[in-house]
């Protein structure tokens, strides 16, 4: 509490003096003293119910209240409600709010997921920091108390909660999930239960899984941690895209992928969680929180890189296509487009002449021929009695010009 209340503090006597004051007033009481003699406060029923009253309203949820429970034999009072567990989660939450990564109110704890199953995946800690480039962060703290194929089984459940319809969703995008067990993946986020829980995350895929180790060895982390990444690679890997460029395209479709990432509580109390000490699934190296979760080879390098192919194919197909352009036959010039279709397109091939000669040379013989004509047609005006062999000579040149055009 003192870490999450009062971060820039170096001693927690403050937060002490106002517990021993909520003491005085019966809302807290000390439930159990940790291995390092540090106390642990809970709410009783008085400042519980005072709790609800303040905090609820606001759209803040209360924890359960803590009973207080006895031992049988000795009436002493137990501190059974409160593990290591709850405390390696809230100085994590510390820890993220002393670098600046969270409002203290906008920590949650226990939060569930429920599958189509029915079974509810609960959240050791939820983040909400979109201040600090982190809308939402799924936090599941380890003390090696599960084996790493428990957490391949959570990360599957994340997973497979990002990929369910809420229950007024359309009838047709209901009727296309059913169809086939990948339709899902045509599905916009915005049409998805997650995003009626949690605001969109401005990056690419679900709501991003942070593990925290606690309390162990960095050997045991890093077989963990090998094992999470090899067996969960279905649920956190992205995919090639779908691109008719597809050797020139390095970037990788992250749409369908829970963001994984990884790091201990040392690290965080030692460096801080502002620092680089998170590690992203998939990746080699530490970075900080926001650029691990980050995707530079996401889909925004897809649409440079699809743009660049687009391009440099537009830029090869023209130049097969000039290579390939008529030359004109008679005057040495390459054919324009609109000459290249007329002796092309079947529609006007027929009349396109000379079909080895470009436009100009081909709009000179036109020019020859309708002059010709006409120079017959005003001989023919002129000279009304024509001797019977030029009568004939003068037949032959129309029925001449006639085949030519």
């Amino acid at each position: 509490m003192w870490k999450l209340t009062r971060p820039g503090n170096q001693h927690d006597k403050l937060t002490r003096d106002n517990l021993l004051d909520l003491e005085d007033h019966q809302l807290v009481r000390i439930e159990t003293v940790r291995k390092d003699q540090r106390q642990v406060w809970v709410l009783t029923r008085r400042g519980h119910d005072e709790a609800k009253e303040l905090l609820e309203p606001k759209g803040i949820r209360v924890s359960a209240l803590r009973e207080k429970k006895y031992d049988p034999v000795t009436g002493k009072l137990l501190g059974v409600g409160y593990d290591e567990h709850a405390a390696a989660v809230t100085s994590t939450a510390a820890e993220l709010h002393r670098a600046g990564i969270g409002h203290r109110l906008g920590f949650a704890t226990e939060i569930g997921h429920r599958l189509a199953d029915g079974y509810v995946q609960r959240a050791d800690l939820v983040v909400r920091a979109p201040q600090a480039g982190v809308p939402v962060l799924l936090v599941e703290v380890d003390r090696r108390s599960e084996d790493a194929h428990d957490l391949v089984t959570k990360l599957r459940r994340y997973w497979q909660w990002g990929r369910l319809l809420p229950k007024d969703a359309a009838k047709r995008t209901v009727d296309l999930v059913r169809s086939r067990p990948d339709a899902i993946e045509h599905v916009g986020h915005d049409k998805r239960l997650w995003r009626r829980v949690y605001p969109p995350t401005g990056r690419e895929g679900l709501a991003p899984v942070a593990f925290v180790f606690a309390d162990t060895t960095e050997t045991k982390v890093a077989n963990t941690v090998a094992e999470l990444e090899e067996a969960g690679r279905r649920y956190w890997a992205p995919r090639r895209y779908d691109s008719l460029y597809e050797k020139a395209i390095t970037a990788r479709d992250y749409r369908q992928a829970v963001p994984v990432v990884v790091t201990t509580l040392e690290q965080l109390q030692e460096h801080g969680a502002g620092a680089a000490v998170w590690r992203r699934l998939g990746r080699t190296g530490e970075q900080t929180l926001t650029d691990v979760l980050d995707n530079p080879d996401g889909h925004t390098l897809y649409r440079a890189q699809e743009a660049r192919a687009d391009a440099e194919d537009k830029r090869r197909r023209a130049a097969e296509r000039e290579a390939r352009r008529p030359v004109c036959r008679r005057c040495g010039r390459k054919f324009t487009d609109e000459r290249w279709e007329e002796i092309t397109a079947h529609r006007t091939a027929v009349r396109a002449g000379d079909r080895s000669v470009c436009g100009p040379c081909r709009a000179d013989d036109v020019a020859r021929e309708e002059a010709a004509a006409e120079a017959v047609r005003l001989a023919a005006a002129t000279s009304p009695e024509l001797e019977p062999e030029h009568a004939q000579e003068l037949g032959k040149l129309r029925g001449l010009f006639r085949r030519r055009g």
